[in-house]
């Protein structure tokens, strides 16, 4: 791994995950102002409506994974970016457990507006269709996540590498959590 203070490239500010500061990219999988409602015979409460499945594209068809991610360690070198032009794509943590989330948004990638974002732990998200993102940044040890994206025909990832490096280090995470 390089060191982000001997290579080029910058390092990404660190935001605290919220619905709005995410709209651009997608949606924060909360409960936290969820719809809510009781149901069977009012022995469950149905959280309702928490993400914009969009998975149809092509004759595409919904998928249910999991994802077991193994940690990351800062500093974190972000050299490329992925996105997904026929479905989006959730991630629902089954820990508590923060984890950071690396995107920028749909169209021709432009790394002027990479951002990053650190959950609570128990937030998902929900890439919306083309949205820039790398894949999973699990952090202090290995975390599993359910992940709902689109099966089916058609190229549904493309990955681009960055011109230069972008670094999410200790101290960008010690400066959120402040």
């Amino acid at each position: 791994m390089s060191d982000p203070t001997q290579s080029p490239g910058a390092t990404l500010v660190i935001e605290r995950l919220t619905r709005e500061a995410f709209a651009p990219f997608g949606d924060v999988i909360e409960l936290e102002g969820a719809k809510q409602f009781p149901i069977n015979l009012a022995t469950t409460i149905r959280f309702h409506d928490l993400a914009k499945v969009d998975v149809t594209d092509e004759g595409g068809r919904t998928l249910i994974n999991l994802f077991r991610g193994e940690p990351r360690v800062l500093p974190f070198e972000v050299k490329m970016l992925e996105r997904h032009p026929l479905g989006s794509q959730a991630f629902v943590p089954l820990s508590d457990r923060p984890y950071l989330i690396v995107v920028a948004p749909a169209g021709d990638l432009d790394v002027t507006k990479v951002r990053a974002f650190v959950t609570r732990g128990w937030q998902g998200v929900n890439y919306a269709k083309g949205v820039w993102h790398h894949p999973l940044i699990a952090l202090d040890q290995v975390s599993d996540f359910v992940v709902v994206d689109r099966g089916g025909e058609g190229l549904n990832l493309n990955e681009q590498d960055l011109p230069e490096s972008l670094w999410l280090t200790e101290e960008a995470m010690r400066a959120v959590q402040r």
